[in-house]
């Protein structure tokens, strides 16, 4: 066997164990369980981190105090330093009444905070005052909720006995770039997190930060969010802290909740995707490296293999090369599908996945110049050992309300 014959057939193999060995990610019915409405309903209290957001608050606000909730219910927003206004486009867009609503601010962040959590923790603070809600859901600014949304989750958590229940929002699909890079994401995320194994026993735990129900009694017991008030990718350290403590974890695709963010240019969706994507791999040069080699055996070798095996007239590497494409093409409909997006799309995953590899690298690149996680004026680094230490004590620091 020639040298790329080899390497086809590694990548197809891949492939291969990959559709029947990794969670059966590539389906997308894992949606929220029903579950019987509870005969006395729980107390909810929503929080709601936005930094900057006057842009999308009119749509996605509104949709959050016209739930249709039958027990007690509260929306805390915590204006995170905003310069455009967002805190009082909240008190405005709640003068119509509604679920009541609470607008605060934290103030800025202490040195090992990142903003998002250390507004988290003083919404949490603040719902937790007077009247501890039984269950917390956090849910970002850009996120629209339908009326039973709430009731939904909360039904879904009473009956099935989850301390998490979260939900990956459908995220916008209107423009060309939006069509090849979005569904992806979703894609490769399901890929590494897969949804059927973060609901059973074991380490495999991750949440979609746009939607996270959360009991009160089981965040208290991860000491969430101080456990992990350094982490750039807060849902997925979220799961890890509840689901390590024992606590259990659900997640799935969303059908009625959506994120009203418009990412119309490709530099906007390469920062949503770079901002985050070194700190996945914990900031490591060999994971690095690894991520980039494999995201080329798995996803660039197999429609090369198939048209310079053709060109060539070698039809073990065309074959083997054109099998791993349609296996990825094939694992990949049904997210396509589920976007509501053409079928032909499927053949072009390998280049969003060259994208995403050259994504990953300009995250690397950006962290050794200083830039790390810069997200809306702020940047973060990757945590020193103190600040890690730190933070597996949180409970025993007594960081000072701000």
């Amino acid at each position: 066997m020639s040298y790329w014959t080899v390497i086809a057939v590694v990548s197809l193999l891949s492939w291969l164990w990959l559709l029947l060995g990794q969670g059966m990610f590539w389906r997308t019915d894992v949606r929220l369980p029903p579950g019987a409405e509870p005969r006395e309903w729980p107390s909810v209290a929503v929080v709601v981190p936005a930094r900057d957001e006057a842009e999308v608050l009119p749509v996605s606000l509104p949709s959050l105090l016209a739930q249709d909730y039958p027990g007690r219910a509260s929306v805390f927003l915590v204006d995170d330093g905003s310069t455009d206004g967002t805190g009082q486009l909240a008190a405005r867009l709640a003068s119509g009444g509604g679920v009541p609503l609470t607008v605060t601010s934290p103030g800025e962040p202490p040195q090992g905070w990142t903003g998002k959590l250390w507004a988290v923790r003083h919404g949490v603070r603040r719902a937790t005052a007077d009247a501890a809600p039984d269950y917390l859901l956090l849910t970002d600014a850009d996120i629209a909720h339908e009326p039973d949304s709430l009731r939904a989750l909360v039904a879904s958590a009473h009956a099935c006995g989850y301390d998490v229940v979260s939900q990956m929002a459908r995220l916008r699909v209107e423009t060309g770039w939006e069509r090849l890079i979005v569904p992806a994401f979703v894609y490769f995320f399901a890929q590494l997190y897969p949804f059927r194994w973060i609901s059973r026993r074991g380490r495999t735990a991750a949440a979609a930060g746009g939607c996270v129900l959360i009991r009160r009694s089981a965040l208290e017991a991860a000491r969430v969010p101080d456990s992990i008030r350094h982490a750039v990718i807060d849902d997925v350290a979220l799961a890890r802290a509840v689901k390590g403590g024992g606590g259990s974890v659900w997640l799935g695709l969303a059908t009625r909740v959506d994120s009203v963010r418009p990412y119309p240019r490709l530099s906007q969706l390469w920062r949503m995707v770079s901002r985050s994507a070194y700190a996945q791999l914990r900031h490591n040069p060999a994971l690095l490296l690894g991520t980039l080699l494999g995201l080329a055996l798995i996803y660039l070798v197999p429609p090369v293999a198939a048209i310079a095996g053709a060109a060539a007239g070698a039809p073990g590497v065309c074959a083997a090369g054109f099998a791993a494409w349609a296996v990825m093409a094939g694992t990949y409909l049904p997210m396509l599908r589920y976007y509501r997006q053409p079928w032909w799309l499927a053949p072009t995953l390998p280049f969003t996945a060259g994208l995403y590899a050259l994504m990953t690298a300009d995250s690397a690149v950006q962290h050794y110049r200083g830039r790390g996680a810069a997200w809306k004026g702020r940047t973060y680094d990757r945590p020193s050992a103190s600040q890690l230490a730190a933070a597996r004590n949180a409970e025993d620091d007594g960081v000072a309300e701000g």
